[in-house]
């Protein structure tokens, strides 16, 4: 009787091919599931809006209110986060007058997160009877229902224009530390004829705001210079390098 071949090495033989079709083929689907996994997580960072924007969170404000930053940031509710525009929403917050600079990032996992720097208020301006609070730089961006003592006044005549308050922002910025909190008021009539007068009647003749820091070292000097008997009650450092006081 004739036998028939053993099966044990057919078996074994189709093995081995399923195995090598299967080292051929593993790394070709571990990609495919990588690239799966990245494309359901771009679709879910970019696109869902499972990571949406649910919240604004505003800090740093007193005069303004969180509700007004949030307004003017305009983030669109459920928009990805990921996708929202950072730069785009610091710059619609800076427009507010109020604010000096806004940080914004993304805080994780679904709000966008304001921090602000409103500006502070270095002296008011008085005009058409209302006191106006200026920052360092010059802006006026607030209303005071009175003149606050603590600050100096900037006293302006009709028509004087926004670049004449940047120049007396600049003066009070180089004023010598020794004259903090003895200033009265500032006169600007020009952005060239600038006069401070102090809480004890003295004044300082200023000119421009060119050269200010210069002219404050110079202030510093005559003010630590001793007098004799007459007081001083003008210093004039319009022309730093030609101070004169008068009596």
């Amino acid at each position: 009787m004739r036998q028939r071949p053993p099966i044990a090495p057919a078996i074994d033989f189709a093995r081995r091919q399923r195995a090598r079709r299967w080292l051929r083929w593993r790394p070709l689907l571990a990609l495919a599931g990588v690239l799966a996994v990245l494309g359901a997580s771009a679709w879910l960072v970019l696109f869902s809006e499972v990571l949406g924007v649910d919240r604004v969170e505003v800090s740093g404000v007193e005069l303004l209110s969180a509700a007004t930053v949030r307004q003017a940031a305009a983030v669109p509710a459920g928009q990805p986060l990921a996708r929202v525009d950072l730069a785009g929403v610091e710059a619609r917050v800076e427009e507010l007058i109020e604010v000096a600079d806004a940080t914004v990032r993304r805080g994780w996992p679904d709000s966008v997160v304001v921090e602000v720097t409103e500006r502070r208020a270095v002296a008011v301006v008085a005009t058409d009877e209302r006191f106006r609070g200026m920052d360092e730089t010059g802006v006026v961006f607030r209303d005071f229902a009175r003149q606050p003592a603590r600050l100096p006044l900037i006293r302006i005549s009709a028509g004087t224009r926004a670049e004449a308050l940047a120049e007396a922002a600049a003066v009070l910025r180089h004023l010598p530390p020794v004259l903090d909190g003895a200033v009265d008021h500032i006169t600007v009539r020009t952005v060239d004829d600038i006069t401070v007068v102090l809480r004890d009647g003295r004044r300082v003749v200023w000119g421009s705001a060119e050269d200010s820091r210069n002219k404050g070292d110079v202030l510093a000097i005559l003010l630590d210079q001793k007098t004799g008997d007459a007081p001083v009650r003008e210093y004039d450092v319009s022309v730093p390098g030609q101070p004169t006081t008068r009596s």
